[in-house]
């Protein structure tokens, strides 16, 4: 407790500090451990207040035995076509933005969605050991890393920024990883550049990437409803984690632990383990689309905990816990 409030009193010092200096960008000072870490996101910058105080915050735990069925969930959809764009090193993250001058954009509508959302950036979450790194777990199970796919609201908003404050704005499609032997070949096209984007503020052209191609091979989803995972928190976001993980290799997780928060100068510690711990649910659902009690086409039994398991634990014990397909 006592480190704690001292942690607290040393926050507002820096607070009063920054707020009365000009020209200092809030978004260079938090980090993902320490007093700059997701404990302390809220206390940092007032407008970050929901990150203390939300109670629809992400990511979460996705416990099955709390999934609900909902008959009107739909199919997710997505645009096949390929898109340019940039992969940077952001200091927080690996982040692939859409070249916003395309004329052809990735919209993605179905799902849980009421409105037609147009895909803007790519984010890469992931881990310095192979034990953690996901941002959401599956009863309490983590993976190496995680991407999250995110989308603005277009039929409500004209741009990512205006619809990030906004009521439905943002769309948040989380693929979790597990280590294979061959990759996603989306994924491939990423990790390709990031020797390309060892530190802090370096970025690369990333030419005809399918989005589309990214996802596994399911129509199984949980959704919910959240928010960003980062600074400032805004409770906009409509969650779709896809029921089945992509696969990257041992090679394409050492490439991005080799990538550092700074400059060449000074490159501070490595990027990774950029993940925040998982938040309260406070009641609220985690929908599906998987029905337990129907027969699956071609299935000879119900779907059940055992049917196929995608997502597996940490050991043989564990491995019934997560399923569906």
């Amino acid at each position: 407790m006592a480190l704690y409030q001292t942690a607290i009193s040393l926050i507002l010092q820096i607070t009063i500090h920054f707020s009365a200096s000009s020209g200092v960008s809030w978004e260079e000072w938090w980090t993902y451990d320490g007093i700059s870490g997701p404990a302390f996101w809220g206390l940092i910058n007032p407008e970050w207040s929901l990150c203390n105080k939300g109670r629809r915050q992400s990511p979460v735990n996705l416990e099955p035995g709390k999934l609900l069925y909902d008959p009107n969930l739909r199919q997710l959809q997505l645009d096949k076509h390929r898109v340019n764009g940039l992969i940077g090193n952001t200091g927080h993250s690996v982040v692939f933005t859409v070249d916003n001058t395309t004329r052809h954009h990735i919209n993605v509508t179905g799902g849980p969605l009421s409105y037609k959302y147009q895909f803007h950036e790519i984010h890469v979450h992931y881990g310095l050991h192979d034990e953690t790194g996901s941002e959401h777990s599956i009863n309490g199970y983590t993976f190496p890393a995680e991407i999250q796919i995110f989308g603005f609201n277009s039929h409500l908003y004209s741009n990512f920024s205006e619809a990030l404050h906004k009521a439905q704005g943002i769309v948040a499609i989380s693929l979790l990883l597990q280590l294979g032997d061959l990759s996603n070949p989306e994924l491939r096209i990423l990790t390709d550049q990031l020797d390309k984007i060892k530190y802090g503020g370096e970025e690369v052209e990333v030419k005809r990437l399918s989005v589309m191609g990214l996802l596994p091979d399911t129509e199984y989803y949980m959704t919910y409803d959240g928010s960003t995972t980062m600074p400032a928190c805004h409770e906009t976001v409509t969650w779709i984690i896809l029921n089945k993980p992509i696969y990257i290799t041992k090679q394409q997780l050492h490439s991005l632990r080799r990538l550092m928060q700074g400059s060449g100068k000074h490159p501070k510690a490595p990027l990774g383990n950029n993940c925040r711990p998982p938040q309260p649910l406070h009641h609220r659902p985690l929908r599906t689309n998987i029905d337990f009690n129907v027969k699956q086409a071609g299935a000879k039994y119900c779907p059940s905990m055992y049917k196929e398991v995608y997502y597996k634990g940490k050991n043989a014990s564990e491995s019934y816990i997560i399923t569906f397909i």
